[in-house]
């Protein structure tokens, strides 16, 4: 792949792939990968951009960046997921950080059903 460097890498949420792909799909034609990953997005993504980055940026003050994305894309309702989220990362969290997080979620998830 020649002229293709990585310059920097910044996870991000699925609402805001979601909302990416809708502005490109308004003034281009998707390919197929990228239709493929709309059509997922539209079935999976919980939340608007919006609240999804203030539910991350609110997390990020107790986890990693990387893994408060995680936690906004599936948003989950109990321990044994969370644990199973982080299964397969190094270090372990907290029983009481991750109750934290819990709330947190819980708090953004009451939000989008009153919306």
């Amino acid at each position: 792949m020649v002229g293709k460097k990585i310059i920097e890498t910044d996870p991000i949420t699925s609402a805001e792939v979601k909302e990416m792909l809708v502005e490109r799909a308004e003034s281009h034609e998707l390919n197929y990968e990228q239709n493929l990953a709309l059509d997922h997005v539209i079935k999976f993504v919980k939340t608007d951009a919006k609240t999804a980055n203030k539910l991350v940026k609110e997390m990020e003050e107790i986890i990693k960046k990387s893994q408060a994305v995680k936690l906004a894309d599936t948003m989950p309702k109990d321990l044994a997921d969370m644990r199973l989220l982080f299964a397969k990362e190094r270090g372990s969290h907290k029983k009481e950080e991750m109750e934290t997080l819990l709330k947190i979620i819980d708090k953004y998830r009451e939000e989008e059903i009153t919306e």
